[in-house]
């Protein structure tokens, strides 16, 4: 069994230093994707709001390392790096596989006597206990470039260069088959209120599929749609950042 690195400076990325901000902000990023995609959410924050990223093993600067194909298994790598930030207000924001882990760190927490989160951010996903028969993690190259495609996850561009296909397809295809493979446990709920974010043209997640998140906590559920796709959150970045520095903001008065 491989033995995980559990330093901090391993998983955690900040940009911005804030240590006078009000709350903390622990961002998962999506399949295949790095902390760097949270940069400018950290940089529109601070330094109001501590934003740190999480950085999965087998990109960027961890590529040397193993993936990880099972999203509890990067769940218990993930908890005793964040169990200690839990002595400051703090929130989670995920996104698509990033809300599923970012839920299954947050009921860790939960279970290790932690304060329920401020608030736990799911964006682009279906709450956990509603399931697609999704199987990408099964199809070649080819196949997996092609759902790229269609979420326009990745730059067209760079999915038509080898090299860059070579770097970045064994992160992609463990990371799908994390979540590809990922059982709720039924009865499992956290206490932390749960604010869901979609786009309206997303073809992984419909209203309906989001809206079932508020049967997994036994706080407080909201949800918001914004116009775009999968990846909607990139182009209502500005959007998205002011409905979380204002919502954060309001919950820390509350």
């Amino acid at each position: 069994m491989t033995t995980l690195p559990t330093a901090p400076d391993t998983w955690i990325r900040r940009y911005h230093q804030a240590p006078n901000g009000t709350v903390q902000l622990v961002c998962f990023p999506h399949a295949g994707g790095s902390a760097s995609f949270y940069f400018p959410v950290s940089t529109a924050l601070s330094p109001g709001v501590e934003v740190s990223a999480v950085q999965y093993p087998g990109r960027q600067d961890r590529r040397a390392e193993p993936n990880i194909d099972s999203l509890p298994a990067l769940a218990d790598a993930i908890f005793p790096v964040v169990r200690p930030l839990a002595d400051r207000p703090l929130a989670f924001f995920g996104h698509s596989m990033g809300a599923l882990l970012a839920y299954e760190v947050a009921l860790r927490l939960e279970a290790d006597g932690a304060p329920p989160l401020t608030r736990l951010y799911v964006s682009g996903r279906r709450a956990p206990s509603r399931y697609r028969p999704d199987a990408v993690h099964r199809q070649g190259d080819a196949g997996i470039v092609a759902e790229l495609r269609r979420l326009s996850a990745t730059d067209s561009e760079l999915l038509g260069d080898p090299e860059t296909l070579e770097m970045i397809l064994p992160a992609i295809k463990s990371d799908y088959k994390a979540v590809e493979t990922y059982e709720h446990t039924p009865g499992q709920s956290v206490s932390s209120p749960i604010y869901a974010l979609i786009g309206d043209d997303d073809p992984k997640v419909t209203a309906e599929e989001a809206n079932a998140w508020a049967e997994h906590t036994t706080g407080s559920f909201e949800m918001r749609t914004f116009p775009g796709g999968h990846f909607y959150l990139v182009d209502q970045s500005a959007a998205v950042i002011r409905l979380i520095a204002t919502d954060l903001s309001t919950s820390r008065r509350s």
